[in-house]
């Protein structure tokens, strides 16, 4: 029976305490992480025996989130959690990309992490405490897992750095990174900023790598204490010679086929002699009969190592490529007629449709999470159809690296759209991937900046990503451009950089080996800088600013401020008022705390006549203003005027006229138009009119009455620059 160990450490201002032995003892290994209020559990569990028939690791990482960590109950029907949300999909994400590349090499055992957040205090984001947990758990395991690390978030708030910042450091912050690392190497990062340059951004992962070694050490003395016997796993060899055999065999036929553009030539001809080195070796009465896996396994090995020798020893790509050089970018925008932005981008093999929609607060999605209910006005979604790769495969919805994709290009669009008050919309971006020879995703980024700028969304800068990738052989260091499908998969180091021509908005890193240092990273990322500055320069040739205006099948939507005190009398009773503007003008209507109205309708015309509802509903006394108004009720000693609805103020008898009035039915009746002047709004915001005063500044006299429908006056109209109820 394990018995409890507990250690602590300390990440910039945060305390953290692990402790393993007490929760899910059944676990390969378990392990419990607390920081505050916060608590998250993370098991390991791997099979004892390989899945067979599987050519790829079965990893299976999941985060959730129980709503009750923060004492809610689940929205749903059901009132329980269901599928995996955006967030939990994107740290489950986070954690399977750190662990994965680290496995032994052809370990195949069916392994499976989950964390679960029980307690959450919204101080600190638990995503952190997972992605440390996740390497515990493998620590305190028999898992043959040889390497250790840790997670830590990175902000920067009046330019100095923070490890793991606060909910509220992280709302000042200009940098927001997640990263996995450990004293040798960053294996993973995610994350973005404010438009950094490039040395900002390195020396926050540098940052981030020495906050970690608190962590560090307590994983190292818990994994001392625990002792926990590794389980032993060898790599099973090839049988022998056969690797040397299929080289002789298909060495040059390879190197042939590497040398073709066309994606589906050069898979079509590297197909075609898998398949005869397989019927050469593995046949009836050949020296490898039955051995057709190692056979396949060769193969795989030969391409892998030709291809890396072809960049790093004779500085040539797939196609001939240099490293730096970028494949063909062609820009395309305006292509759909009722879409309100739509833009196509084309880089070599890789295509991506992208439309930009934008929506009232209607459209907004209302989101569940720890911390409550929040609405998203900015989405970004990422469709990778079968098709484009050429496949045949059941449409289901979007999986966990579409999801991915998807928080990726938003974070890198996100930091260039105008605040919500300059630029009311919720804005919906979609890009389907029509075509796909790797960097799909930055092809999603390009454009959506696109579509969005030919929607007419005022940007603050355009935005571009670029996919590099790092291969290194023995003291060989090759770092490439705009990588291919292959060279993703082949390849050492991949790393998704986007931004301005200014900085970097959002980035994405896993590296696959140890070693990668400063002089490395710099290099890579003034590389990224380069292709980026390239990109956006192709994309100005197809659109170099936001349009002037939005689509005209776009909603119309004017934002006006009234008097918070004056709310109340928009919404009316039980919401009577604001509900007749909408049924009368066929408006949306949405208002806020602070007084911003935000009025929506298909038409400028139903936007114009609900603001001028609204204006006549909360318009507030002027003093020294003059107003046409309505006389409401006469008293005995004046008359009531309303000058705009709901406001009416009081003309004192002594105020009807220059001469001396007896009786106000004299001059005024019930129902009279005339005009009157502010004379005064007391605290208490009761108005005192004159009639008196504003037939003065009219030019007029009194008559026998001074402009009252009846008794002699004659009615005057309201002047140009008077207000008129």
């Amino acid at each position: 029976m394990a018995v409890p160990n507990t250690v602590t450490a300390r990440v910039g201002n945060q305390n953290i305490s692990i402790e393993t032995g007490k929760l899910a003892k059944q676990a390969d290994g378990s392990v419990v992480l607390r920081a505050g209020d916060s608590m998250v559990l993370v098991t390991a569990v791997s099979q004892r025996e390989p899945k067979l028939g599987f050519d790829f690791f079965p990893l299976t990482v999941d985060y959730q989130e129980r709503l009750s960590a923060a004492g809610r109950i689940p929205g749903s029907f059901f009132r329980r959690e269901g599928r995996l949300t955006e967030r939990e999909t994107l740290i489950s994400r986070l954690i399977d990309r750190s662990l994965r590349p680290l496995f032994p090499e052809g370990y195949q055992n069916d392994t499976q992490v989950i964390a679960t957040v029980f307690s959450a205090d919204n101080q600190y984001d638990t995503d952190v405490l997972a992605l440390t947990g996740a390497s515990f758990a493998m620590a305190v395991s028999d898992i043959p897992f040889p390497f250790q690390f840790a997670g830590v978030r990175v902000g920067r708030v009046a330019g100095s750095f923070i490890a793991n910042p606060s909910e509220t450091e992280r709302d000042q912050s200009d940098i927001d990174i997640i990263m996995a690392a450990n004293r040798d190497s960053i294996f993973m990062v995610e994350g973005g900023g404010k438009e950094v340059d490039e040395n900002t951004m390195i020396e926050a992962l540098l940052f981030g790598q020495r906050a970690i070694e608190p962590l560090l050490q307590a994983q190292e003395q818990m994994a001392k204490a625990v002792a926990a016997a590794k389980r032993k796993f060898e790599k099973v060899p090839l049988a022998e010679g056969v690797a040397a055999r299929v080289r002789e065999i298909a060495l040059e036929r390879v190197r042939k086929a590497y040398a073709q553009d066309e994606k589906h030539d050069r898979y079509g001809q590297l197909s075609q002699i898998k398949k005869e080195v397989v019927l050469e070796l593995c046949d009836v009465g050949r020296p490898y009969a039955g051995k057709e896996k190692d056979v396949k396994q060769a193969f795989e090995d030969l391409k892998y190592e030709y291809m890396r020798r072809m960049i790093t020893h004779e500085n040539r790509r797939i196609g001939g490529r240099g490293t730096t050089q970028i494949r063909n970018i062609t820009c395309e925008v305006g292509l759909l007629a009722r879409a309100h932005g739509s833009a196509l981008f084309t880089r070599g093999e890789t295509q991506g449709l992208v439309t930009t929609t934008l929506g009232t607060s209607d459209d907004e999605q209302r989101m569940e999470s720890l911390k409550g209910q929040s609405f998203r006005k900015f989405m970004m979604h990422y469709n990778f159809p079968p098709y484009s790769v050429g496949e045949v495969k059941p449409l289901r919805g979007a999986g966990r690296r579409e999801i991915g994709h998807g928080i990726l290009a938003e974070r890198a669009l996100r930091a260039v759209l105008p605040a919500d008050d300059k630029f009311p919309y919720t804005i919906r971006v979609v890009s389907d991937i029509l075509e796909s020879n790797g960097s799909s995703s930055m092809a999603t980024v390009c454009g959506g900046c696109l579509s969005l700028m030919d929607a007419g969304v005022p940007i603050s800068a355009p935005i571009a990503g670029i996919a590099m990738g790092l291969i290194k052989e023995e003291d060989k260091i090759a770092i490439l451009s705009d990588i291919l499908g292959d060279e993703d998969h082949l390849g050492d180091m991949d790393f998704k950089v986007c931004g301005s021509g200014k900085g970097i908005t959002s980035i994405q890193m896993d590296i696959k080996i140890t070693g990668v240092d400063k002089q490395i990273l710099t290099s890579a990322l003034a590389q990224a800088r380069e292709g980026r500055l390239h990109i956006l320069k192709e994309m100005a040739k197809a659109i170099a600013t936001p349009r002037a205006d939005i689509s005209k099948y776009a909603p119309k939507i004017t934002t006006i401020r009234i008097p918070v005190s004056r709310i109340k009398d928009v919404i009316g009773p039980g919401g009577k008022v604001i509900k007749d503007i909408i049924a009368r003008t066929g408006a949306t209507i949405d208002i806020e705390d602070d007084g911003s109205v935000a009025i929506a309708s298909p038409n400028s015309e139903g936007v114009e006549q609900a603001i001028k509802m609204i204006r006549a509903l909360t318009q507030e006394a002027e003093v020294g203003k003059t107003y046409l108004g309505t006389v409401r009720r006469i008293m005995e000693f004046g008359a009531f005027v309303e000058i705009f609805p709901g406001t009416d103020g009081l003309v004192h008898i002594s105020d009807l006229a220059n001469s001396r009035v007896k009786k106000v039915e004299d001059v005024l009746k019930e129902g009279d138009e005339v005009l009157v002047k502010v004379v005064s709004v007391d605290r208490s915001g009761k108005i005192r009119l004159s009639r008196k005063e504003a037939l003065a500044e009219q030019g007029g006299g009194d008559g026998k009455h001074g402009g009252g429908q009846h008794g002699g006056g004659q009615q005057q109209a309201a002047p140009p620059s008077v207000p008129k109820a």
